[in-house]
């Protein structure tokens, strides 16, 4: 299947329309054309392969790069820009570069010759570059690095029909509203934020882009423009509303939901949100499937707290029943792994998707996911999920973050250990407070408390340090 470019559609059905903004310049469809096609000259006067890499903030300008690639027919390398310089240089390589793009406010001195700053792009001078009339949906869009948390990285290839057919369920599950404007905070280099942008050409719909969170200037941004979504994770949507009830300003009144990702709200957020007069919805997704694939209504939000929801349209559903392991299908799948067929290939089974992810179903029939396949802590036969833990001491008083880990012990075979942030209080106080709420064998006998959890470059959660941490800090008991 082939559909037009979807900017140059964009650019023919609506011409005035706003396109995009990051607060100082605002580009309509027609500009945002005009624009590419002048880029796109000066790309083509240097990149001879198949696929570019860009490294970029959140800015008017790397948008507008990354619709140039895609408008010369070429692929997207997003890469993280919180990453060393050596992680950076092994993708670079992985994904065969001789052409990657930095935002010059990120150039770091150790970059080779493949490296090239926008403002060097843009000296040299070059004519506009006709655009590619068609985007065919079996072609790669995009590649982004999954932030593994062990090992090499994986490179996903998304298709641009994997990122339509996840713009089309999207529309489906949130609706779209006259006058739609989606503020892009999360990065760009990340799929909650691309997508966004991908949403943007397909809907016809303006993007806000913010270069990084800050909830005082979101805030702000949310008060005085017309933005109706932002996407978020749980920290994001915490600090929001810590500057509202401090007396910050309301949020405009178009202003009307959040999309919440990468792990599900608690009541008290989700009460002061409802209180504040916005929706949230919740969703789970994955890079290999270009955003969110199940979804939590606001309308359900309050009677299936924990959940992450239910399929969107697009979607199918099932849980393994020898493990509990969460399948799927759905149109949004990445075909694979760059250079590694054999990855995506050992996670389908009968044409599903194996998700890593152990789950159950509760009555109504929404989804609670219980924690990842490999983090399970198996404890004198019983099965623990550190994911199931967390969510229950982060209703604990002064837990502001906590991790769960599984040790060796010599009687149960391994037992779970936490790393607490947060205020300072007697292990036995957060002991008795498991009990209460939690099965006896689920709660931790220690509780470690840390100024802040390990996290890779992408803000995951590394256990393996916590483990390593835990095995040192035992040794002195």
């Amino acid at each position: 299947m082939k559909t037009q470019n979807w900017f140059l559609k964009q650019a023919d059905l609506n011409p005035t329309r706003l396109a995009v903004t990051d607060g100082r310049e605002a580009l309509t469809f027609a500009q945002l054309a005009t624009r590419v096609q002048d880029l796109a000259g000066h790309l083509a006067a240097v990149s001879h392969g198949p696929r570019v890499g860009l490294l970029t903030k959140n800015k008017l300008l790397g948008y507008q790069l990354a619709l140039a690639i895609m408008g010369l027919g070429k692929t997207i390398v997003w890469l993280n820009w919180r990453l060393a310089s050596e992680e950076l240089a092994w993708q670079v390589e992985d994904s065969a570069l001789d052409l990657v793009l930095v935002d010059d406010d990120l150039w770091r001195a150790d970059f080779d010759d493949r490296y090239r700053s926008f403002s060097q792009l843009l000296a040299q001078p070059a004519a506009p570059r006709k655009l590619v009339a068609e985007f065919d949906h079996e072609a790669v869009a995009s590649i982004m690095y999954t932030s593994g948390t062990t090992g090499r990285p994986k490179g996903v290839l998304q298709t641009f029909g994997n990122h339509y057919a996840s713009a089309i369920a999207s529309s489906l599950n949130l609706g779209l509203v006259a006058g739609e404007e989606w503020l892009c905070v999360t990065p760009l280099f990340h799929i909650s934020g691309f997508s966004i942008v991908m949403r943007g050409l397909v809907y016809g719909m303006p993007v806000r882009l913010m270069d990084h969170f800050d909830a005082a200037a979101v805030t702000q941004v949310l008060a005085e423009e017309p933005v109706t979504i932002i996407s978020a994770v749980p920290y994001m949507l915490k600090q929001l509303l810590k500057v509202r009830q401090a007396g910050g300003p309301a949020f405009n009144p178009h202003f009307r939901l959040v999309l919440l990702g990468g792990g599900t709200i608690d009541r008290a957020s989700l009460t002061a949100s409802q209180a504040a007069g916005f929706q949230v919805v919740q969703c789970y997704g994955m890079t290999e499937t270009c955003s969110q694939v199940i979804a939590l209504s606001a309308a359900d939000a309050a009677a299936q707290l924990g959940a992450v929801g239910k399929p969107l349209f697009t979607t199918r559903l099932k849980l393994l029943e020898e493990s509990g392991e969460v399948a799927i299908k759905t149109p949004a799948l990445s075909p694979g792994y760059l250079n590694q067929p054999e990855k995506m290939a050992a996670k389908m089974r009968d044409g599903w998707y194996l998700t890593g992810d152990i789950g159950h179903l509760n009555d109504a029939g929404f989804l609670f996911i219980d924690g990842r396949k490999d983090e399970m802590i198996i404890s004198g036969g019983e099965n623990i999920f550190p994911q199931e833990v967390e969510q229950a001491f982060l209703q604990a008083p002064g837990v502001a973050a906590i991790a769960v880990v599984g040790v060796p012990d010599d009687t149960w075979g391994a037992r779970p250990v936490a790393f607490v942030v947060g205020a300072r209080q007697s292990e036995q106080a957060l002991i008795d407070y498991g009990y209460a709420h939690l099965a006896h064998y689920k709660v931790p006998r220690h509780f470690f408390f840390v100024d802040q959890l390990p996290t890779n470059a992408a803000g995951k959660l590394q256990r393996f340090k916590l483990r390593e941490l835990a095995a040192a800090k035992l040794s002195q008991i």
